[in-house]
């Protein structure tokens, strides 16, 4: 709850703050211009980045490698879309941050170390399996988000709750 009412709330707040104190300062045209011209720039620059990450992606793919990496930078490409597009002044500079692939590197190198920190910690369960003796249609991973039961883990009876191909 407390995460959301930071998104929902408080951060539209400071936008429409400092929305106010820069038209205060630059007029409210060159405000309204600036707001027009940081979306129609970022919704540019985000397709730009989006189509480049795209055919990264593919080309992995035919190539027989797994695209995580352009995965995690197409989804944020999206979302830096997305804030660019929101008025405001925060979501712009986040926005703009994500389209500068060394940012990104570095956001993915946290979400990785997070994404082990859970696994070590047992609050996230990652089990790999395949659904071919041969692999060829590529691994099954099954990630389980409760705790551990050792015993769930070796029944073969439930579905999983979440699988990647």
């Amino acid at each position: 709850m407390g995460k959301l009412l930071l998104l929902f709330i408080v951060v539209p707040a400071v936008e429409l703050m400092l929305l106010l104190q820069l038209g205060g300062y630059l007029g409210a045209l060159p405000t309204f211009g600036l707001v027009v011209t940081t979306g129609i720039v970022g919704a540019y620059l985000a397709r730009r980045q989006g189509v480049s990450v795209l055919t990264k992606a593919q080309n992995q793919m035919r190539a027989g490698e797994v695209p995580a990496g352009s995965i995690a930078d197409g989804v944020m490409i999206v979302i830096a879309g997305a804030l660019l597009m929101t008025p405001g002044i925060l979501t712009d500079a986040l926005g703009f941050s994500l389209l500068v692939p060394r940012f990104r590197a570095t956001v993915k190198g946290v979400l990785r170390e997070r994404f082990r920190k859970a696994v070590d910690e047992q609050r996230l369960h990652v089990n790999f399996s395949s659904t071919e003796p041969d692999l060829r249609s590529g691994p099954v991973i099954d990630i389980h988000s409760d705790p551990f039961d050792p015993e769930r883990a070796q029944s073969s009876d439930d579905p999983p709750k979440y699988k990647v191909h």
